[in-house]
C-alpha cells in the first residue's frame, strides 16, 4: 500500500487552481520523479475539474487510484494512492486535511492562491502519516487486531479439533 500524493484544490468557476500539494516520489527514478509529479497533478486538476461540487469518487488511472473530495465550498482534495490502498481511509484523510486547510488557510485566498502564497505546511506530514493506513486510521488498527484475533482462534479451533 503507498500514498503517492496529496493535493488541495479550488474548484472556480472558470479553473481548479492548485492550493498545495505533497508527493512521494521515492519509488520511481530519479529520471522520472519530476515528469510522475507533473502527471499527479495535471491529473489531480482534472479529476477535480470533471467533478461536481459535494461529491466523492474514486477513479482508475493507469496503475493508480484517484480519490476526490470536492466539497459544497468549493474546496477540493484529491488523494493518488495505489490499488491497495483502502479508499475509507483515503477519504478520511481528505476530509481530515480539507478541514484543517479551511480553518488555517482564509477563504479569501483560496480562487488567487498557488503552492508557492499559500502557508499550510502539514500536507507533507499527513502524507507520510497515513503511508500505513493501519497506524494512522484508527478503524484499520482495530479492523487488523479483529483479524489477527480471528486467525489465532482459528488455529486454537483446529488444535483443539485435532487433539479429541
Amino acid at each position: 500500500m503507498k500514498l503517492y500524493s496529496l493535493s488541495v484544490l479550488y474548484k472556480g468557476d472558470a479553473k481548479v487552481v492548485l492550493l498545495k500539494a505533497a508527493h512521494d516520489v521515492s519509488s520511481f527514478s530519479f529520471f522520472q520523479r519530476s515528469s510522475v509529479q507533473e502527471f499527479m497533478t495535471f491529473t489531480s486538476q482534472l479529476i477535480v475539474e470533471r467533478s461536481s461540487k459535494g461529491t466523492r469518487a474514486s477513479v482508475k488511472e493507469q496503475d493508480y487510484l484517484c480519490h476526490v473530495y470536492v466539497r459544497n465550498d468549493s474546496l477540493a482534495g484529491v488523494v493518488i494512492a495505489d490499488n491497495e490502498y483502502p479508499s475509507r481511509v483515503a477519504f478520511t484523510l481528505l476530509e481530515k486535511v480539507l478541514d484543517e486547510f479551511s480553518k488555517q488557510v482564509d477563504r479569501i485566498d483560496w480562487p488567487v492562491g498557488s503552492p508557492a502564497t499559500i502557508n499550510y505546511t502539514a500536507l507533507e506530514g499527513h502524507l507520510s502519516r497515513y503511508q500505513n493506513p493501519r497506524e494512522a486510521d484508527p478503524m484499520s488498527k482495530v479492523q487488523a487486531e479483529l483479524d489477527e484475533t480471528k486467525v489465532i482462534l482459528a488455529r486454537k479451533q483446529n488444535s483443539c479439533c485435532a487433539i479429541m
